[in-house]
């Protein structure tokens, strides 16, 4: 109760500055906050997409495979089949311009990776929104604090009172404001370094199913079916 009741002192007694800081450090851990929760529940959902990846290495045929991944339109893994797809479609319809300049694998290497590409992007929008108020939210505590306290010796000195209870109350209310920038800014700092994990072990899985599609656009199979030939079923080409 006491922290409430000296943030709307804060509030009250400053003047437009004082609570412009206070809002600006609001709306930053508003927004850190919306932008962690959201990015959280993303990547639980990711991985738990990426589950699907073991059922559709054992699916009889590609379209089999395809539907055991889901029909999630965000979903990274299945964009990512339907990108190599595409592109093993579009090399065998454009051979006769395409086959002097460009061979299959290469193809099917950008298509692939244009896929990744696009997929990180979606996976790490957001983060420089936390970066950034991790970084600055606490200078912008700072200066409310030196603002505070610069509002307060005014008052003080318009006063022509410099007592310790004159002086204790106003300077420690524009302290709070440090506090609270530094409440903005740890949360956004180790939310960052949080997701930033969570998306390198979601990339790690994408690229790998990467390199297995690329193996089976190329070959007819992945790299590890070999090792696992009595349980991996040979799949049929889309």
């Amino acid at each position: 109760m006491e922290s409430q009741f000296g943030l709307l002192s804060v509030w009250n007694q400053g003047d437009w500055v004082t609570r412009f800081v206070f809002a600006l450090l609001l709306g930053m851990s508003l927004a850190s906050w919306l932008v962690i929760v959201v990015k959280v529940l993303d990547i639980m959902r990711f991985k738990k997409l990426s589950t699907r990846i073991h059922s559709f290495w054992h699916s009889a045929d590609f379209a089999e495979g395809l539907h055991k991944l889901g029909d999630e339109a965000d979903n990274p893994f299945r964009q990512l089949a339907l990108e190599g797809r595409d592109a093993v479609a579009h090399h065998r319809n454009t051979r006769a311009q395409l086959h002097d300049t460009l061979d299959i694998s290469d193809w099917i290497t950008r298509s692939l990776r244009n896929s990744i590409d696009a997929s990180t992007a979606r996976l790490q929008s957001g983060l420089a929104i936390l970066a950034s108020v991790g970084s600055t939210a606490p200078f912008v505590g700072l200066f409310g604090t030196v603002w505070g306290i610069y509002h307060a010796l005014m008052g003080i000195g318009a006063a022509g009172q410099a007592t310790i209870d004159k002086v204790a109350g106003p300077v420690g209310e524009a302290l709070i404001m440090t506090a609270l920038g530094l409440a903005v800014a740890i949360p956004a700092v180790l939310g960052y370094n949080a997701l930033v994990r969570g998306n390198k072990g979601l990339l790690t899985q994408l690229n790998r199913f990467g390199h297995d599609l690329h193996a089976y656009f190329v070959t007819g199979a992945r790299v590890t079916a070999g090792s696992d030939s009595s349980t991996v079923v040979p799949m049929k080409k889309a």
